[in-house]
């Protein structure tokens, strides 16, 4: 599909950037991981926010294989959409369990992490459906992961150390 093509040099941003971004989360809770872990909702958190990176990364990776076609490519997407979204389901559970009275925007909270997946499963129905314009959801999917990544790991870090 030619406009799969078409977005190669963006795919090709957007792996090395969310990988890179990917490997510094890493590192920069390694840092702090044993507080980090003493907060249920903090971990399912961070481990939400990487998981869209990685929903970014390798959906770009995808977009990057010679030949794909778009209903292998959609579908594709869509599963792996779900699995992030398993991710950000269990974050929102630790974030309504957390009943501390400083948690407050539960749903905001929650309601982030879920943004960049359900980007991800509109582009993929459309791209299985035939229409090109999923892929502009995958970009929209890709940019909302980094930025819902990066918010939500400087939260971590920042409510670690309180």
């Amino acid at each position: 599909m030619e406009q799969i093509e078409a977005w190669s040099e963006f795919n090709v941003a957007m792996v090395g950037a969310t990988a890179a971004l990917a490997g510094l989360v890493i590192v920069a809770a390694s840092v702090n991981i044993g507080d980090i872990i003493k907060e249920a909702s903090l971990t399912s958190r961070l481990a939400a926010g990487i998981s869209g990176l990685v929903l970014a990364l390798i959906g770009s990776a995808i977009g990057l294989i010679p030949s794909v076609g778009a209903v292998p490519y959609g579908v594709a997407m869509i599963l792996i959409a779900l699995g992030a979204a398993v991710f950000q389901v269990q974050a929102t559970r630790r974030i309504f369990e957390n009943r501390h009275p400083a948690n407050r925007m539960r749903w905001l909270k929650s309601a982030v992490g879920f943004v960049a997946p359900l980007a991800y499963l509109v582009g993929g129905a459309l791209l299985t459906a035939g229409q090109p314009g999923g892929l502009a959801w995958f970009a929209v999917g890709s940019i909302v992961a980094i930025v819902a990544a990066l918010l939500v790991s400087w939260i971590v870090l920042v409510e670690v150390l309180r």
